[in-house]
């Protein structure tokens, strides 16, 4: 895992800004993915549903659930097609290093998204800035502020404080959990290498692995999605 990122250094109105390129690529191939099984699920809607359709109306029946299961859906309902999109965003993006990784020219270039700090702590900000601008839309901009200052006015520094710990464990929750994994594949598959016994002896606990990579990439998407409708209710609800 010792491998470089490809990074590029432009310099835009006077600031040097960096771009992960392989970041840039990857996140650009789970976007693709995601619309296309949007688009085949979509494409032929029948009243009995079969094949895609039935999966994708699984999935908006599941994170129906979570959904309710955090706030009315009256309130809760303008927020479903954001849990859809993130619940199969980031399980794409989870799945995407789990079976390879390419490396060209020693630059890491494919490899799962949410494997990197920046694009999970990225997600958790968007998460958490989209609760804050619903709070205001939704209860206004004076009722939104005093909700810092409850039920105490001295709760005013640990609201702040929760707030930069809720986007940091949010992202690095995630983050962790998918590094870890692809760490431990890139070192059973080097061990693959090591001769036929080494073959022998790593080729059952790497599918192993990968198995329990896969559930834990579902497990991941779930919890993102649950704690983006706790951090919404609790912004948007007139009971916090």
């Amino acid at each position: 895992m010792d491998h470089k990122s490809p990074l590029i250094h432009p310099e835009i109105f006077g600031v040097t800004l960096t771009f992960n390129l392989a970041n840039m690529l990857m996140i650009t191939i789970a976007s693709v993915i995601v619309f296309l099984i949007a688009l085949l699920a979509t494409r032929q809607l029948a009243m009995k549903p079969t094949g895609m359709q039935n999966f994708f109306e699984w999935i908006m029946d599941f994170v129906k659930g979570i959904v309710k299961s955090n706030m009315d859906w009256k309130t809760g309902g303008r927020f479903h097609i954001l849990g859809i999109t993130l619940i199969m965003y980031i399980f794409v993006s989870n799945m995407l290093g789990l079976p390879f990784a390419i490396v060209y020219n020693d630059y890491l270039w494919w490899k799962s998204p949410t494997a990197d700090p920046a694009v999970t702590l990225a997600l958790a900000v968007m998460v958490v800035g989209l609760s804050h601008y619903y709070a205001i839309r939704m209860k206004g901009f004076s009722e939104y502020g005093k909700d810092f200052f409850r039920p105490m006015w001295f709760m005013f520094p640990l609201k702040i404080i929760e707030e930069f710990a809720n986007t940091l464990t949010l992202g690095l929750r995630l983050y962790g959990n998918i590094f870890a994994g692809e760490i431990l594949l890139t070192l059973l598959a080097g061990s693959l290498a090591t001769g036929v016994g080494g073959h022998l002896a790593a080729i059952i606990p790497t599918i192993a692995w990968m198995g329990f990579s896969v559930f834990v990439g579902a497990i991941q998407a779930f919890i993102f999605v649950m704690l983006t409708m706790v951090y919404i209710s609790h912004k948007v609800s007139h009971d916090h």
